[in-house]
């Protein structure tokens, strides 16, 4: 697909089908968020592929809309802060933004394969730390179901470009 069509083609899909998700899919998905820029080349995150079949109560208490778990997969992206690069100026560490790198990798390659993804980042924390298992110094980022749409996109809302973008100063 054209990265143009592709990026306007991706939403945040809101009911999946109980469809599986191949294999073949799965690995080129995650081999996108391999791939994702970071600070020097540190990759500070781990991505958790759950199987929701079963986990169904036990996911929804990380994130409560009933339409999380109708996909067959969710992926929680966790950034690993202690391996992160930091800034010297200021020391600003860079692992939220890497993440957040990876896991747009992970969302535009799930579109361009024709799944369905939805950024989450308003969730439960604890709940996730818990559900997930992750040990100390793990932070979970952000989540999303994957699976095949069963819904359609409605129009995107979007700010004007000159809302966004400034020139040569503030």
């Amino acid at each position: 697909m054209e990265y143009f069509d592709l990026i306007q083609k991706r939403y945040s899909v809101r009911a999946y089908k109980p469809d599986p998700v191949e294999d073949a899919k799965l690995a080129k998905i995650l081999e996108a968020a391999r791939l994702a820029p970071t600070g020097a080349n540190r990759q500070p995150f781990q991505l958790i592929v759950a199987h929701v079949k079963g986990r169904e109560a036990e996911l929804r208490r990380v994130y409560h809309r009933e339409w999380f778990t109708q996909a067959p997969l969710v992926i929680c992206a966790c950034g690993l802060p202690a391996q992160g690069w930091v800034r010297g100026t200021d020391g600003f560490n860079c692992t939220v933004v890497d993440v957040t790198i990876a896991m747009d990798h992970l969302i535009l390659a799930a579109t361009d394969l024709g799944l369905g993804t939805c950024w989450i980042a308003a969730f439960d924390v604890a709940a996730a730390r818990r559900v997930f298992g992750l040990p100390p110094g793990v932070e979970p980022i952000a989540l999303t179901p994957l699976g095949y749409p069963a819904d359609q996109p409605g129009p995107k809302e979007r700010k004007a470009l000159k809302e966004l973008v400034r020139y040569e100063r503030w």
